[in-house]
């Protein structure tokens, strides 16, 4: 099935306060994108994500409020259901939760949060799951879910969420575990690069290439298989220019970053966007062809070079 294309802001320009967040999310909405989202991180995101969306609320009216995502070791899964179910409240059911196992070692060092194994951030993050579904779907009875790393007891979503059975669920990985547990279980899947390295280091830089990607997707597939069709697949476009000189803007990018990764693969990465913008139209259409890539997100910096971009192929 081919979705229509969908557009997110990411909005996480340092410094960034009151005015300049809702001035972006009005920005963002006027311009066609779907979804105004935030990260988190807590020294490299600017705003708390969920206090920032509900004041995003209080200035848009049509575009989705999400999260970009959400580190799942940073909130018991008891708490962030009242978060989203008040999110959804606020905005008049445009809430769109994205979650993660959590992968910045600087997130755990500055936190003292515990930085479990990999193994252990996933099962959580499945057992959190399981229990935000069952409490954002459950009646006048509430949930009940014990499973290894979490237990509530008739818990009741109060408020209930506007949206129905709940608000749309975005798990977003690299690995094999994370890609096979989001096919199964989410309604949008973003397919990130491999961070088991806590940072973009060199295995980083080689999961994002595009055999890598296609890989990725076989465990989505698996993940799916059972399911009526697909989730939803989300890309992040790491690296965007409007340019007519594709390959200057690389190395230049490159250069500045000091990425290890050379020019020709960073451009040849499905997370880059650079060229004319002709070109990027062209190569959207083809990551919707060849991988089944609908919904994109830029960054901030990125939004005022691709907004006519987005404005031609939203909805499309």
């Amino acid at each position: 099935m081919t979705r229509p294309f969908r557009f997110g802001y990411l909005g996480i320009q340092a410094g960034m306060g009151r005015r300049e967040l809702l001035e972006k999310a009005r920005f963002a909405e006027g311009s066609g994108f779907a979804a105004f989202q935030q990260s988190d991180h807590f020294d490299r995101s600017p705003l708390s994500p969920m206090l920032a969306l509900a004041a995003c609320a209080t200035v848009t009216s049509t575009i989705r409020l999400g999260t970009l995502v959400l580190g799942n070791d940073f909130r018991h899964p008891a708490v962030l259901a009242k978060e989203i179910a008040t999110l959804d409240e606020l905005s008049e059911g445009r809430a769109e939760i994205g979650l993660g196992a959590g992968w910045m070692s600087d997130d755990y060092d500055v936190s003292g949060i515990r930085h479990d194994p990999p193994g252990v951030r996933v099962s959580r993050l499945r057992d959190a799951i399981e229990v935000v579904k069952a409490v954002l779907g459950s009646g006048p009875e509430g949930a009940s879910v014990k499973n290894e790393h979490y237990a509530v007891d008739g818990l009741r979503s109060v408020p209930p969420p506007v949206q129905r059975p709940r608000p749309p669920l975005m798990l977003g990985g690299g690995s094999p575990r994370v890609l096979r547990l989001a096919g199964a279980e989410a309604d949008i899947v973003g397919v990130n690069m491999m961070l088991v390295e806590g940072a973009l280091g060199p295995e980083a830089m080689r999961r994002a290439r595009a055999e890598a990607t296609h890989e990725k997707l076989t465990w989505v597939r698996e993940g799916a298989a059972g399911r009526e069709g697909l989730p939803e697949l989300h890309l992040i476009a790491f690296w965007t220019t409007v340019t007519d000189d594709p390959l200057e803007a690389a190395t230049r990018k490159v250069a500045q970053t000091g990425l290890p990764v050379t020019p020709e693969q960073m451009l040849e990465s499905p997370h880059c966007l650079m060229g004319s913008r002709e070109a990027i139209v062209e190569r959207l259409h083809r990551l919707r062809e060849e991988y089944g890539f609908s919904y994109i997100t830029f960054y901030d910096a990125d939004a005022a070079q691709v907004a006519p971009i987005v404005a031609a192929l939203a909805g499309s």
